[in-house]
């Protein structure tokens, strides 16, 4: 036997010769031994508070005020949305743990070693998106920054183009090569940044908390806002925005186990998420809510963007504080969250060809192509239109994953076969079509509102649909074609 399954249930191969030799192999896929996965409960906690402790976090709290919700409202939405999303996170961890491989090779169980490919770029593009978004914000926060460091920095370098000086252009580039650069470094850099940048990110909004409530004179004006949403306009803009609270980490529902590989045991990986990601998420959204309320007080306008909000502080000192502490942040969350999943989707469709740091840099490079500026111009489009619209795909990925691992397979998976392009999971030459016909039918339910309109309310629920429909077609479909699915 290749395969040795510890007391506490953690499986590692004791010779990795064969799958060496395989096309399907190479060493930023390969199984994490059990003597490497040392990540512990507080490792998996400061993952989620640096993650969550992010610019796009805040303005997705910030935006619901936008959009009319009052204070209440926007926390028991993100407070729902985060537990919801909670479920597929850790059910999709425990494979992680379990067998320290990374999601695009625990994907290749459902879809076949091939298809594997159809979910793991599907969920890179959508991180390509969010690698942009974040690097476009962390260079905001760096143009902001040397705005209060250097005269003259906004006309340094030249007019630009696009609508933007040659400086903010330059900013955002700086921001984009610090990124690759941690990259290149590995991951052990990436847990230490996490580590220190968790708690200085904390208490750092914290002060800028204190900063807002004093300036308003009091929770008072804050919590009692002028009229908000009617009841049915509530219940209009609720279900696309639980669905945009599910969607914004949608994408970690999918690719926990890349971080989840390092594991030190099932307890530690799964507390540490359980605890850190809803409370950190609801704490953090209170804040964003807190200082938008507080800037209608201040300045007659809600304003979403702390990066805009900072630029009015008076005090350079407290501007370049501030805007470090953003920078230090949106570092820590996109290589966390937008680096890490496409990294390993690219090596997986090219092993041979691509490794972890030649996929990373694909990414930055495809992000750059989304345009992020383009997707943060307005609160309603940034909700609606891109985290409901991408929640559908990952939605439907997500529903084949936790029904074939946890229903199907009922945990148990072949280690070695996962690399093999003739074992278990090459179903039907590579590809398994029951959970290609299940993915693509639930992404054509969850977006099919957007050209049908009586079928809009799907759209609105887009990721629920998506999942539920998905998991259920792959069910059904696989109780009846045991054959094509192969043993596991």
């Amino acid at each position: 036997m290749s395969e040795r399954e510890h007391p506490d249930g953690r499986v590692e191969l004791t010779d990795t010769s064969r799958i060496e030799r395989s096309p399907l192999y190479n060493r930023d896929l390969a199984p994490v031994p059990v003597a490497r996965r040392t990540w512990t409960t507080y490792n998996y906690a400061a993952l989620w508070i640096s993650m969550a402790h992010c610019i796009p976090t805040y303005m997705l709290a910030a935006g619901l005020l936008k959009l009319g919700m009052d204070w209440k409202q926007a926390l028991l939405t993100i407070l729902l949305g985060n537990t919801i999303v909670l479920i597929p996170i850790l059910l999709n961890s425990h494979p992680g743990t379990k067998y320290g491989i990374p999601f695009p090779v625990f994907a290749r169980a459902a879809y076949g070693t091939i298809g594997s490919n159809l979910p793991a770029l599907m969920r890179a593009l959508v991180a390509c998106g969010w690698f942009g978004i974040q690097a476009w914000v962390g260079g905001e926060a760096l143009q902001t920054l040397f705005l209060s460091l250097i005269p003259g920095w906004r006309d340094l370098l030249g007019a630009g183009f696009a609508g933007h000086k040659g400086s903010e252009w330059a900013s955002f580039l700086l921001f984009w090569t610090l990124n690759v650069f941690i990259v290149y470094r590995g991951m052990n850099l990436l847990r230490h940044v996490e580590n220190w940048a968790a708690p200085f990110v904390l208490v750092m909004t914290a002060v800028l908390l204190v900063w807002a409530v004093r300036e308003a004179d009091g929770f008072g004006p804050l919590l009692n806002p002028p009229e908000r949403l009617s009841d049915r306009e509530f219940w209009r803009v609720f279900p696309p925005a639980l669905t945009a609270m599910v969607g914004f980490w949608a994408t970690l529902s999918l690719n926990m186990p890349d971080f989840t590989r390092f594991g030190r045991s099932q307890r530690e990986q799964a507390v540490g998420q359980a605890v850190a990601l809803p409370t950190t998420m609801f704490v953090f959204a209170a804040m964003g809510v807190l200082i938008t309320s507080a800037t209608r007080v201040i300045y007659g306008e809600e304003i979403w963007d702390p990066v805009q909000l900072t630029r009015r502080f008076p005090s350079p000192a407290v501007v370049a504080i501030s805007m470090f502490t953003a920078v230090v942040a949106t570092l820590a969350v996109n290589i966390a969250a937008n680096v890490v999943s496409p990294a390993n989707d690219f090596a997986n469709a090219f092993p041979r060809w691509i490794g972890f740091k030649t996929g990373g840099l694909i990414t930055g490079i495809l992000a750059i192509l989304f345009q992020p500026w383009r997707l943060l111009a307005d609160a309603s489009g940034y909700i609606f239109d891109w985290l409901v619209g991408y929640s559908g795909g990952l939605g439907s990925i997500a529903g084949v994953l936790v029904v074939d691992y946890w229903l199907v397979r009922r945990r148990r998976l072949r280690l070695e076969d996962l690399y093999l392009p003739d074992g278990a999971y090459r179903h039907s030459r590579g590809w398994n079509p029951v959970a290609v016909v299940a993915t693509l039918a639930g992404c054509a339910l969850a977006w099919g509102g957007l050209v049908v309109q009586p079928l809009r309310p799907l759209y609105d629920y887009a990721w629920f649909v998506g999942f539920l429909a998905a998991g259920l077609i792959y069910w059904v479909g696989s109780r009846n074609a045991v054959r094509i699915l192969g043993g596991s």
